[in-house]
């Protein structure tokens, strides 16, 4: 018996050899060196303050980070290829725990400006700015209230105190889950 493949059969299973072959990088922003995760290791550097980047990982790894950032601060004193490297080691170390704590593999450090499509660098420049007006507009309006109610959520959880790491981490939590709660709508919306 000879099958005909029909239209909606075809995209089934090509959606389904994309989720399998590139799922774990759909989300995966946070490995890029202008990701969220990268500038908070920077800041960690830059003011030597930890709680920075502690608020990426989970508990079990705050010693192993704790430890990477003082190495890091004393090797990159050397000179400057010490410190390109260092730094790099140290961007490497939390993103790859970052990316554990998510339960998603460490590929490597993606490059300054990968592309992330459309709606991640908005959604990105939206926790900056404190107002999702310009992602909205990516979205039809039946899906903006749910948006807007999840990103308020997130952003009233951006306001922690720097050295309480746990009420960080609560914050990373309802960043992800609204990233990736965005995402996954628009490829929906783009699905047709």
């Amino acid at each position: 018996m000879k099958l005909k493949p029909n239209i909606r059969t075809t995209r089934v299973v090509l959606l389904l050899f994309f989720s399998l072959a590139f799922g774990p990088s759909l989300f995966a922003h946070c490995d890029t060196m202008d990701g969220p995760v990268v500038k908070a290791a920077q800041e960690a550097i830059r003011t030597g303050n930890v709680n920075v980047i502690l608020i990426w990982v989970q508990k079990k790894d705050e010693s192993e980070v704790r430890e990477k950032l003082r190495q890091t601060l004393v090797v990159r004193k050397l000179n400057e290829q010490a410190r390109e490297l260092a730094d790099n080691y140290f961007f490497e170390t939390v993103v790859r725990l970052h990316r554990a704590g998510e339960g998603e593999p460490y590929t490597g450090l993606k490059p300054l400006g990968t592309d992330l499509g459309p709606v991640i660098p908005v959604a990105d420049k939206s926790f900056t700015t404190r107002s999702a007006d310009q992602l909205l507009k990516l979205f039809p309006a039946t899906a903006r209230a749910n948006i807007e109610a999840r990103f308020q959520d997130a952003v009233r959880r951006q306001r922690f105190n720097i050295n309480d790491v746990e009420a960080g981490r609560e914050y990373v939590k309802a960043y992800i889950s609204f990233m990736h709660f965005i995402e996954e709508l628009y490829e929906h919306k783009a699905e047709g």
